[in-house]
């Protein structure tokens, strides 16, 4: 099943491209690999989702905003290639996780976009490599921040 039909058997709206917040482009196309810049979990409404995991939210507050920002990439990428059924699979993803210096389940909370990926692309085309590492802070107090590489089809 194609990318877009499944988003729309599972439901799901993607929230609107985010504009960049400084100079650099949403997305660059090298070759047969999309790199996404660092994206927030930007909401439909076009509010963020913001606050530390372990003080304003929790592992299941922070999981929901990795998924928030799965679908803002995905936003950039229908934007910017016309549609999400030209990506090939998942090839990395780095999360970024905004939490207190004892919080150490940074994996658990980026699992909110991996798992969104598995379902949409698949279990195999849908995972690639990943790290998940924990920030002191994010820009504007953001949950999450991600960034990804993706390959076309041929």
């Amino acid at each position: 099943m194609s990318a877009e039909a499944r988003l729309k058997e599972l439901g799901i709206e993607l929230p609107p491209p985010p504009k960049p917040a400084g100079v650099y482009k949403p997305m660059v196309i090298v070759g047969n690999t999309v790199l996404v810049s660092g994206h927030g979990p930007l909401k439909s409404d076009g509010t963020l989702m913001t606050g530390k995991v372990g003080v304003a939210t929790d592992l299941e507050g922070g999981y929901a905003a990795a998924r928030q920002t799965g679908l803002a990439i995905l936003a950039t990428l229908r934007q910017g290639l016309g549609s999400l059924d030209r990506i090939g699979r998942v090839v990395k993803l780095l999360g970024m996780v905004n939490c207190t210096p004892d919080f150490d389940k940074h994996p658990a909370v980026i699992n909110g976009c991996s798992e969104l990926y598995a379902q949409i692309f698949g279990a195999d085309l849908g995972v690639g490599t990943r790290s998940a590492v924990g920030m002191g802070s994010l820009p504007g107090d953001i949950t999450v921040e991600i960034e990804g590489m993706f390959e076309l089809k041929s």
